[in-house]
């Protein structure tokens, strides 16, 4: 029998030397969510906790032969953008993928967590011209989504607004406006998906990681569509996902501090490590039941373990 072969998800992106964003965070997602990674890298920053302070763009033939070596060797079943920095490697990556007809999830990155632009301004109408028009989904943030269309969003009806208004005037099969900017005690991430409206809420995190948000979540809607699943599931079991590596992130630097999408696998690998070995203080108590049985009061006894340390508290921020 052949193994089976593993899905294939792409990430167009910039590389973050910092490990939170980027390349790094989304070949991260893609590893968790049971799907091979692949990339092409766009940019190479220097980047951590604190700050951008270098962004060294790669040559935009450099890019558009990256992800062509990749999609006619090992094939790619859906693929996404993040950084992609300038206008000439956004039209050699349009150029790039029309030859193919992959889902596409377009984050549309335009400042880093530290407020470090990422995207040059004369780049932006080139993004909305070449880009996304090819996009199954564009995920903007609150920021991106007014740049996008131009309106104010301050609210759950405000970004469907913007969702509506971006897939109707900019050409992609959906859009969804994520809510972590927005105010209230849930996030709540609005999807305008072939005329109908779907929220995704989850409760807001205190002391949470958030940088890498952005690529993270749209990483994992990319392995989700690239195993099949229909879009708005993808986004569902995404929002999953980004919610535990908000809340389990990874506490480094002195900046922000970025989300950790191997939770998404360390907590059900915890539960079944913690469950194996109690299973093992049992039978061990049993095989030296004649050792022990003196020292067991008449009421029995309880053998116990407990999982990683409890999380941090959700709600308003």
């Amino acid at each position: 029998m052949a193994p089976r072969r593993l899905p294939v998800a792409l990430t167009i992106a910039g590389s973050d030397s910092g490990g939170g964003a980027g390349i790094e965070a989304d070949l991260k997602t893609f590893a968790v969510m049971g799907v091979h990674g692949t990339a092409a890298i766009t940019s190479v920053t220097a980047q951590n906790t604190r700050g951008v302070y270098g962004v060294y763009d790669l040559p935009p033939e450099a890019v558009a032969k990256q992800i062509r070596v990749v999609a006619e060797d090992i094939g790619v079943d859906a693929a996404k953008t993040g950084m992609l920095s300038n206008r000439d490697i956004i039209s050699a990556v349009a150029g790039e993928l029309r030859r193919y007809d992959f889902p596409l999830v377009v984050d549309p990155v335009m400042v880093a967590k530290s407020g470090d632009p990422l995207l040059q301004e004369d780049a932006v109408d080139a993004l909305i011209r070449e880009i996304l028009p090819r996009a199954t989904l564009v995920t903007p943030n609150r920021m991106e989504a007014e740049k996008l269309t131009g309106m104010k969003i301050k609210s759950v009806s405000d970004a469907a607004e913007a969702a509506k208004y971006i897939v109707r005037n900019l050409g992609p099969e959906a859009a969804i406006v994520k809510g972590g900017h927005l105010e209230g005690g849930e996030s709540v991430d609005v999807l305008y998906y072939r005329g109908s409206v779907y929220t995704f809420s989850a409760p807001r995190v205190l002391d949470g990681c958030y940088h890498g948000t952005g690529c993270s979540f749209s990483a994992a809607i990319t392995a989700g569509l690239a195993k099949g699943l229909p879009l708005v599931e993808a986004v569902r079991e995404a929002k999953r996902l980004i919610t535990l590596a908000i809340i389990y992130g990874v506490k480094v630097g002195g900046g922000h501090c970025p989300v950790n999408p191997v939770a998404y696998l360390e907590i059900d690998a915890d539960r079944y490590r913690t469950r194996n070995n109690v299973e093992t203080a049992v039978d061990m108590f049993l095989e030296n039941e004649d050792l022990l049985y003196d020292y067991v009061p008449e009421v029995g006894t309880n053998i116990a373990m407990s999982m990683s340390p409890c999380t941090p508290r959700a709600g308003s921020m």
